[in-house]
């Protein structure tokens, strides 16, 4: 039988190659997506072997786009983005600036045109959504104030890239390259715009209203097989018709898509049936990049490697992690920000693969952009191990502390100085410190706050708390709040380094304190005991016990029987007081019979 079995060979290929190269790269504790970018550069045109087919490759990396473009439109939240604005929208757009400013710099500096460089500095200027959200996971900080913020800044870096794609096939003759529109650059720019905006006011006003109307009439019908049909529909359809009837990217087009499915309930089931395709296309899209990259360049030019890697973990890192801390936020929120966007990803790929096909890059270009990527995704993890020690160093010298962290220490208004005495402290007020203050407030004991979240700080100063501004980690802000002189410390954030500093630092100042934590494993609670804390909770271990507790009382097990057997649990015995317990009582039954 003979067949033209190109697609599936591809595409076999294509994942087969991801596969093995995720797998080992996850072997290595390396980012999954550095496998998939070297096992398309296994099956590219520029290495032995097997060559997968380089026309079918990039229509399948375009669904890709597609797809991940869909899932960013569905998961896009405005709140969260208002949330963090006073510090995402001004730090994105500054860290922007910057590194786009260092792209051109080195471009012009190589001999490029000015074109390839705004290209460059783009492609240089966003981080990889997969890359951050994954390290935030990892490191159990997505819901805290600096997964919010990178969050947020990562948000605002997508919006500003989408607004990028869309101005510069318009912008591409007067910087260069192939321009896309006719007459002068004005006149371009404006029926650019005009198309935009008609397409945007035509998606939110009618598509807001038709597509979240369909996908719920098919949801009603129970048949998953359709609604995942119609998600897949609404995604490529729309994407398409938008490029076809408007002129602008497929990825603007798949944005909207997810964008205007308003209703929550179905854009995340919406988001969640599209996964799977979505991850397999991913995985396709970098498979296809890794196709296209030359590793000849790392040759050729080690020196234009370097300049990249350096603007991409130096350059825009420290202008990320200065921008934080100007704007009033504590060190350690500042370092985190900083390592989760000093890499670069398929944002990057999409700008680059536009610059190419619009003829501003020359011919390394892209290879050069995806070289940076490849090494600063690979050393991405290397850059969050950096935290702890930056952090020591600062705190190991007041003076450095006090410089880069000048608004950590701020008291509330009329407060001067540590003035609390048998008091106790609270260390993150986000929903578990909230409710240990509700259960203090209706003892009536007397506490104070340090919390690191302006808004949140704010709001509970109007309620008329007692709330330090800052970082708990840091020695500074712990002697505000009278660390000396309390009874006991409620470390309630979700930071696993920064509870360790607090509690090295209380055990040094105030031997006598109680110490109740939070953590997320037994590892992490045996060594947070061996640091002298009198309490370490684990929330995951109290949600089971609590849920074994209610599963018991299903089987109508006695009280005092469920509390021993919780209990024995929670310490290791239990089970044989329970026994014990029984054999005493049927003993003693048999003896008054």
């Amino acid at each position: 039988m003979l067949h033209d079995t190109d697609l599936i060979a591809t595409i076999a290929v294509g994942l087969s190659v991801a596969f093995l190269g995720g797998f080992i790269a996850t072997k290595l504790r390396l980012p999954p997506i550095v496998g998939y970018l070297v096992g398309g550069i296994a099956v590219g045109p520029y290495t032995p072997g097997f060559t997968a087919d380089a026309e079918i490759a990039p229509q399948l990396a375009e669904i890709g786009v597609i797809l991940l473009m869909f899932g960013v439109g569905t998961h896009f939240s405005l709140a969260e983005l208002l949330a963090v604005r006073r510090v995402a929208l001004p730090g994105a757009l500054a860290q922007i600036a910057v590194a786009s400013s260092l792209g051109v710099g080195i471009a012009l500096l190589w001999g490029w045109d000015f074109g390839a460089g705004v290209v460059l500095g783009f492609a240089l200027a966003v981080a990889s959504t997969v890359v951050l959200l994954r390290a935030l996971m990892l490191r159990g900080e997505l819901d805290s104030v600096q997964g919010r913020i990178a969050v947020g800044w990562l948000i605002v870096e997508d919006l500003f890239i989408v607004f990028v794609l869309v101005l510069l096939p318009a912008l591409a003759g007067p910087l260069g390259g192939v321009s896309s529109g006719d007459g002068d650059i004005l006149q371009s720019l404006g029926i650019t715009i005009a198309k935009v905006a008609l397409l945007v006011v035509g998606m939110l006003i009618v598509g807001g209203r038709v597509v979240p109307w369909l996908l719920i009439q098919v949801a009603r019908t129970g048949s998953r097989e359709m609604f995942t049909l119609t998600v897949l529909a609404v995604a490529l359809g729309i994407a398409f018709g938008a490029s076809s009837l408007f002129d602008v990217s497929l990825a603007l087009g798949a944005f909207l898509a997810g964008l205007v499915i308003s209703e929550p309930d179905i854009s995340h089931r919406a988001a969640a049936e599209a996964l799977p395709l979505q991850d397999a296309f991913a995985v396709l899209f970098f498979v296809s990049i890794g196709m296209i990259f030359d590793p000849h360049v790392l040759l050729d030019s080690p020196e234009k490697v370097v300049g990249i890697i350096a603007i991409i973990m130096l350059g825009k890192t420290l202008a990320a992690g200065l921008i934080v801390l100007i704007l009033g936020y504590p060190l350690r929120i500042a370092l985190t920000v900083a390592a989760a966007l000093s890499q670069i990803g398929e944002f990057s790929f999409i700008i680059a693969g536009v610059g190419e096909h619009l003829e501003l890059l020359p011919e390394d270009g892209l290879s050069l952009i995806l070289s940076g990527a490849i090494f600063s995704i690979t050393l991405n993890p290397l850059m969050f191990t950096l935290i702890v020690p930056l952090e020591r160093v600062v705190r190991n010298h007041p003076w450095l502390s006090r410089a880069l962290e000048r608004a950590d220490v701020e008291l509330p208004e009329g407060e001067e100085g540590p003035q609390f005495a048998e008091h106790l402290i609270i260390c993150g007020y986000g929903r578990v410190g909230e409710i240990i203050g509700q259960a203090l407030d209706l003892y009536g004991a007397s506490y104070v706050i340090i919390d690191d979240d302006r808004t949140r700080v704010e709001r509970l100063r109007e309620q008329g708390n007692t709330v330090i501004y800052g970082d708990a980690s840091n020695a500074a802000v712990l002697e505000r709040a009278g660390l000396e002189n309390a009874r006991a410390l409620v470390i309630a954030v979700p930071d696993p380094p920064a509870t360790r500093f607090i509690v090295e630092h209380a055990r040094r100042v105030n031997p006598d304190i109680h110490i109740i934590v939070r953590t997320h494993s037994e590892r992490e609670r045996d060594r947070l005991e061996r640091l002298g804390v009198s309490a370490a909770i684990m929330g995951e271990m109290e949600l089971a016990l609590q849920m074994a507790s209610a599963t018991l009382n299903a089987f109508d097990v006695d009280t005092l029987d469920s509390a021993m057997l919780i209990q024995g649990l929670r310490g290791g015995a239990g089970s044989d007081t329970v026994a014990q317990r029984r054999k005493a009582a049927e003993n003693a039954q048999d003896s008054d019979s």
